[in-house]
């Protein structure tokens, strides 16, 4: 069959008369295969699933129960647009319980649906051919790849152990911050598990100011937060002036796949995202904005039994892993625990983090996802389905152990 014309009329942004000719497979594509292959192998087999990034359990039930409702009211069923009222001010609300930050729920507030869509509409307002936007690695890729679709440049800040997995913001050229428009941030971070401090984020508020530059903060794993108060950069002075922050109904809330989430934060930028919005998507279901208010009004009761859930889960993890010589560390936030990869498991070498997660899914069942962009690491996921509650999770976890404890890892 001869090659369509259309193979010479991709944009280059997606890889041009290249486009589905690439035979380099992600990472996660090569997790699922190597899942399927187990399973095929072994239609028995029992993996742990300790790569997947999505929380295990469903929303809680007057959540469900208010959609049901929601859902069949006539007027819920047209265009959401850029959110309705009730959600927009249930928004704010939560803001100011959970971090004491004032958000005006007209003009500071902004649906989206999901976290992810807000990303990639962001650098729509702001980058030109020729800026920059910083991120971090490793990380969620999804703004950078958006920044370069336009033209614009990506500038990858390392996260190491040594700089507790905070960027160094002084290793930026003049040139990069000149050129730069944002700033990403993700804290508690995803997948090293750290999280920001009032310190830092004042120091990040005063180099945006120094440089122009609008920070985005993803805070979805914020409410996640084991070391103290869920933090929020809006409520550190000067923060409205330079930041917009990023909220989901996910982590928080286990409402993954009902796609909800909201930016706020400084006026012009949400005003700017809104814009963009207006010609990208007609809004959520109303019938989900509305229901997800029963969430955020049930704060705290819903999110402190998930973040207890996860915070138990990664201790276990944590020690268990300690005891066979990782350099595990409790994460100070999120459901994620980020470890070095060891050099040797018995007779299996491993020169890199993938190379150690595959081995981890074929030779012992256990699913992790790899991150080799600033050294050699693994990410385990507490999110591992446990369905009978506790007995079920201590189950899963005794088993961890259990088909770890034979190997002599080597780091």
């Amino acid at each position: 069959m001869a090659e369509s014309y259309l193979q010479n009329n991709f944009a280059e942004r997606i890889g041009g008369s290249m486009f589905g000719k690439d035979t380099t497979i992600y990472k996660f594509e090569k997790i699922k295969r190597a899942k399927k292959a187990v399973m095929d192998a072994n239609p028995d087999a029992d993996i742990i699933d300790m790569g997947v990034g999505e929380p295990d359990d469903m929303a809680f039930p007057e959540v469900v129960e208010a959609l049901i409702e929601e859902a069949g009211k006539w007027e819920n069923r047209t265009y959401a647009d850029n959110g309705v009222a009730e959600f927009k001010i249930a928004a704010a609300e939560y803001m100011k319980e959970l971090y004491d930050v004032d958000i005006d729920s007209v003009s500071e507030v902004c649906h989206s649906i999901g976290s992810k869509p807000a990303l990639a509409m962001l650098p729509a307002c702001y980058i030109n051919p020729g800026d920059i936007t910083i991120m971090t690695v490793p990380g969620y890729p999804v703004m950078g790849s958006w920044t370069q679709y336009l033209g614009g440049e990506v500038v990858n800040l390392p996260l190491l152990a040594e700089n507790n997995f905070l960027p160094d913001l002084n290793s930026l050229t003049d040139e990069q911050r000149a050129k730069a428009k944002l700033l990403y941030l993700n804290y508690p971070n995803n997948p090293t598990g750290a999280s920001a401090t009032k310190a830092f984020f004042a120091e990040v508020i005063a180099f945006a100011k120094e440089n122009n530059i609008l920070i985005v903060s993803d805070a979805a794993y914020a409410p996640l937060n084991f070391i103290g108060a869920p933090l929020s950069i809006l409520s550190i002075p000067g923060g409205k002036d330079v930041a917009v922050e990023l909220h989901s109904m996910s982590k928080g809330f286990n409402m993954t796949g009902w796609r909800l989430s909201w930016v706020c934060g400084n006026e012009l930028a949400v005003k700017a995202f809104a814009n963009i919005k207006d010609n990208y998507d007609s809004g959520q279901f109303a019938a989900i904005q509305k229901a997800a208010i029963a969430a955020l009004k049930n704060q705290s009761t819903i999110t402190p039994a998930i973040c207890e859930k996860y915070e138990r889960r990664l201790k276990s993890m944590t020690k268990t892993l300690q005891q066979l010589g990782f350099p595990a560390k409790m994460p100070e936030g999120s459901f994620y625990l980020y470890v070095q990869a060891p050099k040797s498991a018995g007779d299996a070498k491993f020169a890199t983090g993938e190379d150690f997660s595959q081995w981890l899914i074929k030779e012992k069942q256990i699913s992790s996802v790899p991150w080799d962009d600033a050294g050699n690491f693994v990410r385990f996921s507490a999110t591992f389905v446990a369905r009978g509650g506790k007995e079920e999770e201590e189950h899963v976890l005794k088993e961890f152990a259990s088909r770890l404890n034979d190997v002599k890892f080597i780091f």
